[in-house]
C-alpha cells in the first residue's frame, strides 16, 4: 500500500512518520506526477489558504479532484479539512470542494485558544481518542451524503466522513494514538 502526504506545508512529517511506523510506504506529495499509483492521501494540517495557494501554484487541484472522483481515500485534518470542504463560511478561499461540507477556520479563536480533550469516536472503538484542536475548523454545515464521526459534547460536528473522504478538525498525528491513522489504512484498502 502508498500513502502519499502533501508536503507543501504544514505537518507533513508527523503523518509519513506515523504511516511508516505502522509499516506502510508514505511518500510526501508535491507535484501532480508524485499523485500516480497512491492508494490514499493525506492533506495534513497547517495554514488553508497556504495550503490551497500552494496546490493551484503547483497544478495539483484538479490531478487530487480526479483521485477523489475515482474514489480513492482523502483525509484532510485541521487545514486539510478546510481544503476538501465544499465552502468556508468565513472566507472566500477556493478550495478543492470535493466533500458536501462547509466549514467556519479558527473556530475556537487564535492559537492561545488551542485545546485538547478526549472525545467518544465510535468507529475508533470504546476507549476515548484525545484530540489536538489548534486553531481548529468545525464543521458548519453537511450534506446528506456525509456521515458524523464525532462530535463536542455541545454537538458541534468535527470529524465526518463521506465515501471515500474522511476529514478531522483535529490533528491526530500529534497524538500517540494511531488509531485514525489505521482507520483511513482500512479505506484505503477497500475495508
Amino acid at each position: 500500500m502508498k500513502i502519499g502526504v502533501l508536503a507543501l506545508q504544514g505537518a507533513f512529517i508527523e503523518h509519513v512518520a506515523i504511516f511508516r511506523e505502522l509499516g506502510v510506504n508514505a511518500v510526501p506529495v508535491r507535484l501532480p506526477h508524485e499523485l500516480k499509483g497512491l492508494d490514499g492521501m493525506v492533506i495534513p494540517g497547517g495554514e488553508s489558504t497556504s495550503i490551497m495557494n500552494l496546490i493551484h501554484s503547483f497544478g495539483l487541484q484538479l490531478p487530487i479532484r480526479k483521485l477523489a472522483a475515482r474514489g480513492v481515500p482523502l483525509w484532510g485534518t485541521c487545514a486539510g479539512m478546510i481544503c476538501l470542504a465544499r465552502e468556508v463560511t468565513d472566507s472566500g478561499l477556493k478550495t478543492l470542494a470535493v466533500m458536501d461540507i462547509t466549514v467556519k477556520r479558527n473556530a475556537f479563536g487564535r492559537q492561545i485558544d488551542s485545546f485538547e480533550m478526549d472525545l467518544d469516536i465510535p468507529v475508533l472503538g470504546k476507549k476515548p481518542y484525545h484530540v489536538v484542536f489548534i486553531r481548529a475548523p468545525v464543521i458548519h454545515t453537511i450534506g446528506t451524503s456525509v456521515n458524523i464521526l464525532a462530535a463536542l459534547p455541545d454537538g458541534v460536528p468535527v470529524a465526518a466522513r463521506q465515501d471515500s473522504i474522511l476529514a478531522t478538525s483535529f490533528h491526530p498525528e500529534l497524538t500517540e494514538d494511531y488509531r485514525f491513522h489505521k482507520y483511513f489504512l482500512k479505506m484505503a484498502s477497500g475495508k
